[in-house]
């Protein structure tokens, strides 16, 4: 882009992303969605419909392609989700939004709680004694047994 359409720009649109950098991730999802839609729905009852129409009868049934390879496919698309969504979350988390447009403030919204330090323990009051007060207070031990030697 020249300089001059640049600086003709408004400042909305200088935020703005690319379409592409931030519609890859739900792209992806439709993308996968879209695949196994077809392998797993559209393509067995079409593979059943040719057979019936020039065979009169099935005889085999749909191999879904994406489980070729042992399933490689679905793994590797899960991880790619899987660590898209992770990094968009920390995106969120970080103050970025979607395409420059300025997310609505958070009404009634719930916050984390404050982070606690395991480092220094927090001072609770002790019982001064352990016999004083309580169940057993005032009661005398039981008498032990002799056991006899085996």
């Amino acid at each position: 882009m020249a300089n001059k359409d640049y600086k003709e720009m408004s400042a909305s649109e200088k935020k703005k992303e690319d379409w592409m950098n931030s519609k890859w991730r739900p792209m992806m999802g439709w993308m996968y969605m879209a695949v196994c839609m077809a392998d797993f729905v559209l393509f067995p009852v079409l593979w059943s419909l040719v057979q019936a129409a020039h065979g009169g009868s099935v005889q085999t049934q749909w191999n879904p392609i994406t489980l070729q390879g042992a399933g490689l496919f679905h793994m590797a698309m899960g991880a790619i989700l899987g660590i898209a969504a992770f990094g968009r979350t920390q995106e969120k988390m970080a103050g970025a939004n979607n395409g420059g447009i300025a997310a609505a403030p958070a009404v009634g919204s719930f916050s984390a709680p404050p982070a606690t330090s395991f480092s220094t323990p927090t001072p609770t009051a002790a019982p001064a004694s352990f016999s004083s007060g309580g169940i057993a207070a005032g009661k005398a031990r039981p008498a032990e047994f002799d056991h006899p030697a085996i």
